[in-house]
């Protein structure tokens, strides 16, 4: 690395998108499936135009999300949207700029589903009712669902006027067993609309680098194609930029309490908010578990619960220690907070080595978070 980051910092590694980006690519061009990078993981600027030519859209889930789409994208290029809170205000302004709309109940299907907004794509988001995740905190298909209409009560009349259906029902999962199964059952369900379709969304959640074998997804993308004449989406987020951001973090305190050595850093917890609020371990690169050495890893705020975990390491850690948090890119930045005023971290890109800061915030932008209007 060319000069050293200012801690802390997020780090965005150009190398580590490439091969995102390649392996999308590949996907795309061996199934002939359309790529949508799903925004809510990671909508910061660079990133985006960075991802823009390598993609067909972005998805999104919010006004504010499809403007900023808007904003960045090609106008040749997509914009779906799906979401459980559309409000009525929105509605006009979100047709305009969003080229899909999935309704997320057939509730919003009849309030949204009219002539003035017929130039948009209308489709449906549909709920298998077949879970794959044991934590139902992810699990979109959990019982008393938000998302998505029961496949089962689907009935004719809810299709037609209908341009495409869309589906999400996994997190993080690492085969494809889930979604051979969920559009099996789906064809058994709906398979006699599908023809009536133009399109068809499998939504996210699948980790493709982390996949070995993709013939089976390549093949069923391949076969709905040519059986219903579809275009057949996907919505990876974390997929693309899961890997390629690290958090680093300083040392700036360390003593013992109650026998154990605390290892203060000048993060927070509250820069990466899924550590608190799933209760789970991050990695770090600078532990070793063959070391002699162990350290709490804690964060600088009041929060009690502010800590990363017990870690071990080769040698003692000492103030001026860097710690590395690697593969933070996705529902970090997007849920970071300044608790307690303790400002974000820096954002730099690493390129062939090359270290470039591409925003940092101060305490005007602390202020202004806060000013009235």
């Amino acid at each position: 690395m060319s000069n050293p980051p200012t801690s802390p910092a997020f780090v965005i590694d150009q190398q580590v998108l490439q091969e995102s980006v390649e392996l999308l690519n590949e996907l795309r061009q061996r199934s002939g499936c359309r790529v949508l990078y799903s925004i809510k993981a990671l909508p910061f600027e660079s990133v985006l135009k960075w991802l823009k030519p390598h993609v067909d859209g972005f998805s999104v889930s919010s006004l504010f999300e499809a403007q900023w789409a808007y904003e960045v994208l090609d106008k040749e290029q997509s914009i779906h949207l799906t979401t459980p809170g559309i409000r009525p205000d929105e509605m006009t302004q979100l047709s305009q700029i969003c080229s899909h709309i999935s309704f997320n109940s057939l509730n919003q299907r009849q309030a949204f589903c009219r002539t003035e907004h017929e130039a948009v794509s209308m489709g449906l988001r549909v709920n298998p009712k077949l879970s794959f995740l044991s934590d139902e905190r992810f699990d979109p298909c959990r019982l008393h669902s938000k998302l998505g209409v029961d496949m089962h009560t689907i009935a004719a009349q809810d299709i037609v006027g209908l341009s495409g259906l869309h589906m999400h029902t996994v997190f993080s999962q690492c085969d494809y067993v889930p979604l051979l199964q969920t559009l099996d059952k789906l064809q058994q369900q709906l398979g006699e609309y599908f023809k009536q379709l133009q399109w068809l969304n499998l939504g996210g959640g699948y980790l493709f680098k982390d996949i070995n074998d993709h013939q089976a997804f390549i093949q069923l993308i391949r076969i709905l194609r040519r059986k219903y004449a579809l275009d057949v989406y996907i919505e990876p987020g974390k997929a693309v930029v899961g890997d390629a951001l690290s958090l680093m973090a300083t040392v700036i305190d360390c003593f013992v309490s109650d026998g154990k050595t605390i290892a203060v850093l000048d993060t927070s917890i509250n820069h990466n908010p899924e550590v608190f609020e799933y209760q789970r371990q991050p990695e770090i690169l600078q532990s070793d578990a063959l070391g002699h050495y162990q350290a709490i890893l804690v964060g600088s705020t009041c929060l009690a619960g502010d800590v990363f975990g017990e870690y071990t390491f080769m040698r003692a850690v000492k103030i001026g220690d860097i710690i590395t948090f690697p593969k933070v890119g996705a529902y970090t930045l997007v849920k970071a907070n300044r608790f307690n005023g303790y400002n974000y971290p820096t954002i730099y890109s690493l390129d062939a080595g090359t270290l470039k800061c591409l925003k940092r915030y101060d305490y005007a932008d602390y202020r202004k978070h806060w000013l009235a209007d």
